[in-house]
């Protein structure tokens, strides 16, 4: 076959071009798969402990999770043909790691779970909930999730000061890559702070892990852990994730159907909810990898990466008991440092956002220094008295405004 410059290419030229263009989709759906995991399933573990897991019914809800994800991410690429994909909520997770010291039993937070599950699967059926909730004040929604993210963001701060030789490899691995390969600083860092758990700890953790069960967790439902778990919850997975999500979708060229992703997400989470998983939502960042040019340059082919990335999470979440004795067996100032690498571009596009408006920044440091104090009054968090104090104090000088106008 002559080729433009009157020479010849092989014949098997063009076979070679489409199968690099079939597998390039795979290839973004592992990416996204193996990256979104071991970015934060430490936080997820972490976070489901904090709200009273035993180790088991940790490892139960990370493989609950993945398995939503897993079952969700299949059937919408094979029924859309569309790079729809979904993944954990890792604001979320933050939300529950934040809760850590107000004693909540786990059968309370799964409660609480399938409050947050009923509500993104009522705001697909009734779009008004979902317009009013992506309707609170930006400044307000970014400034409590970055309230719940700081303590998090500043774990490893901490562990470089209490444990420098195991914690300042894990953060140098992660600002080194960061600059030179930012998808893969945070599993980077992880790898790294296994190697310091090892070192830490032996290697007794991984032969006490086993193979994962789905364990059933009969919930129960106190008011209170719904308003400080439940609802704070829903706002950051719909508002920090959900709304992303659309965002990205729309970027890429695609009209992504809000009853279907939202609706799907819901039903997900709460079958997730029943065996200890806290929250599914679309993905964003992960979204981007699948449903951008890289992913495969035709764009009716990109939803391939979206059902590998779900076929893939099956064999992740296997990998659940695992994950569990690990975090089990870390300082756990260790788990909460890689956890606190693994948001803060979350933390930093939260500051960005919730300051972007002069005329409301007041409202949204108040916000923000409530929700990152971890107060609790009444039995209720800080997430919701952040929003409820930010709340009034952009509503008072609003009126103020237009009073003197």
């Amino acid at each position: 076959m002559a080729d433009d410059d009157g020479g010849f290419r092989p014949l098997g030229w063009s076979f070679a071009q489409e199968v690099s263009a079939i597998f390039q989709p795979i290839s973004a759906g592992f990416v996204a798969a193996i990256s979104g995991f071991a970015s934060s399933f430490a936080l997820v573990i972490a976070g489901l402990a904090a709200v009273g897991a035993s180790p088991g019914e940790a490892s139960s809800g990370l493989l609950a999770i993945c398995l939503s994800i897993a079952i969700v991410n299949i059937v919408a690429a094979l029924w859309l043909r569309i790079p729809l994909a979904f993944a954990w909520s890792t604001p979320g997770a933050a939300v529950l790691l934040a809760t850590a010291t107000e004693g909540i039993r786990f059968s309370d937070a799964v409660g609480a779970f399938l409050v947050s599950s009923a509500l993104l699967v009522l705001s697909g059926l009734w779009p008004a909930l979902g317009r009013a909730i992506t309707s609170i004040p930006k400044p307000l929604a970014n400034a409590m999730l970055a309230g719940v993210l700081l303590p998090i963001c500043l774990a490893p701060i901490e562990a470089v000061a209490t444990l420098p030789f195991l914690a300042a490899p894990i953060v140098l691995v992660w600002i080194v890559l960061y600059r030179l390969a930012p998808r893969w600083a945070v599993p980077a860092a992880m790898v790294v702070a296994v190697v310091a758990i090892v070192i830490a700890a032996g290697t007794d953790w991984v032969a006490a892990s086993a193979v994962p069960q789905l364990i059933f967790v009969a919930p129960t439902f106190d008011l209170f852990t719904i308003l400080s778990v439940g609802l704070p919850l829903f706002v950051v997975t719909m508002a920090g994730q959900n709304v992303p999500g659309f965002v990205v979708m729309s970027t890429s060229g695609y009209v992504a159907p809000p009853r279907f992703a939202l609706v799907a997400s819901g039903i997900g989470s709460g079958a997730a909810n029943m065996f200890g998983g806290h929250a599914m939502n679309l993905g964003a960042i992960t979204a981007a990898i699948m449903a951008g040019p890289e992913s495969h340059p035709d764009r009716s082919k990109r939803w391939i990466a979206t059902l590998t990335n779900g076929i893939l999470y099956i064999p992740l979440g296997l990998g659940a008991g695992l994950a569990g004795a690990l975090v089990t067996a870390a300082p756990s100032i260790l788990i909460t440092a890689v956890a606190g690498l693994a948001v803060m571009g979350a933390l930093i596009t939260s500051i960005v956002n919730a300051l972007d408006e002069p005329e409301h920044r007041l409202a949204a440091i108040l916000t923000f220094l409530v929700v990152a104090s971890g107060v609790v009054i009444f039995g209720i968090g800080s997430a919701l008295w952040g929003l409820l104090v930010g709340g009034l104090v952009m509503a008072w000088l609003g009126w103020r405004r237009r009073s003197t106008v």
